[in-house]
Parts: C-alpha cells; sequence; structure tokens
C-alpha cells in the first residue's frame, strides 16, 4: 500500500517555544530511561519545574508528546538517509545503501536505545503520524531514486513507477518495523538486506 501523505502533528502554543522543546527533551530522556508507558504527564510537569496543566498549553496529550519524540528520532534516520540520496554514486549502489543504512540505523535507534524502540512500537502499531510520515519519506526517497536509475538508464521503466516503488517499499519494511526487528537476530537480518537488495537490482536491471 502507498504510504500516506505526511502530516504536520497538531501541537498547542507557539510552534518555537522554548518550553515546549524543553517538555520534548525532558520526554525523550524519561522514556529512555523508563520508557512510555511508565512516564506521566506529572513526570515531565516535575522534571521541568510546571504543573500538569502548563504542559497541557503545548501538547494536547501524552500521545501528542510521545508522537514529537519519535518524530524527532525517526527523523534523525530519514535525515542520514537523505544524505544518501543527494550522493553521487549510481542510483544502484544508492539503494544498497539506503536498504543497508536503513537497517543500521533502525537496529541502534531500537534495541541499543531500548526504551526507544518501545514508543516506536506503539506509534507503529497504532499508526501514529510519526510512523507514518516516516514511510512516507522512505517512499520518496525510494521513488526518487529509482526515476534517478531510470533517467541514466541503469533501470527499466516499462512496469509503473509506483508500482516498483510500492514493491520495494514492502520489502524493505521487515528492516525498519519495530516489532518485525525482534523476529531475528541483527546477524540473520544483515544476511537478509544483502539477499533482497539483490534480488530487488536483479529485478531493476534494464
Amino acid at each position: 500500500m502507498k504510504p500516506e501523505i505526511p502530516v504536520v502533528l497538531p501541537h498547542r502554543g507557539p510552534a518555537l517555544h522554548e518550553r515546549r522543546e524543553q517538555i520534548i527533551r525532558a520526554a525523550l530522556d524519561h522514556f529512555r530511561h523508563y520508557g512510555y508507558s511508565k512516564t506521566s504527564v506529572a513526570d515531565l510537569a516535575k522534571a521541568i519545574g510546571v504543573s500538569s496543566a502548563y504542559v497541557y498549553k503545548f501538547f494536547e496529550s501524552k500521545q501528542a508528546i510521545g508522537e514529537a519524540v519519535c518524530m524527532h528520532s525517526l527523523g534523525q534516520i530519514d535525515d542520514a538517509l537523505r544524505e544518501i540520496v543527494h550522493t553521487n554514486q549510481s542510483a544502484s549502489d544508492k539503494l544498497k545503501e539506503l536498504f543497508s543504512s536503513l537497517l543500521s540505523k533502525s537496529l541502534a535507534l531500537f534495541f541499543e536505545e531500548r526504551r526507544l524502540h518501545d514508543i516506536a512500537a506503539v506509534a507503529a502499531t497504532n499508526h501514529w503520524s510519526s510512523a507514518n510520515n516516516h514511510r512516507a519519506a522512505l517512499y520518496s526517497m525510494l521513488k526518487q531514486i529509482i526515476v534517478e536509475g531510470r533517467e541514466k538508464g541503469e533501470f527499466e521503466s516499462d512496469t509503473p513507477l509506483d508500482e516498483v516503488c510500492m514493491a520495494i517499499a514492502g520489502v524493505m519494511t521487515p528492516f525498519s518495523h519495530p516489532l518485525m526487528l525482534e523476529e531475528k537476530t541483527p546477524e540473520q537480518l544483515e544476511e537478509r538486506v544483502l539477499v533482497i537488495t539483490n534480488l530487488v537490482l536483479r529485478s531493476l536491471a534494464k
């Protein structure tokens, strides 16, 4: 299924307000140490020396705070992947690196930052906007690489573009979804991402 168009997350209070950023930093710290489910809005309010009511001036719910934290964490992955798209490599090499980097950065975020894995799993399972935006960003980068490969004669161009992108996005999912990543060891995932990438490149060859 084609990813949804990215959305701007709703929030209360001035978007660039220093206090809003302070709440997000406190949430990131608490989620890392205690997990999303064990952190309350009252905990965050206490950490920055304000009342819970004051926090609600900026975020309508605990989920909205979680969305902001997820957007921050997943955005770091997206930023790193965009750098690959804008290199001078061939489209084939960009696609290889996109697959491998997606896996390595997802593993680092979700397992080295174990508590953040928990909130990412909640976001993915409940289709939070932050998770949907991440999928849409990946789809957009993938599409850009495929178009470039077609224009330079690396990839075939007979198959409808969206059909190709949706198929490849589908096989990328096990290398970024927080729950699916738990089903295999890192070594198994690294072996599988190489096999899948090579298969995708063979299917794209002109």
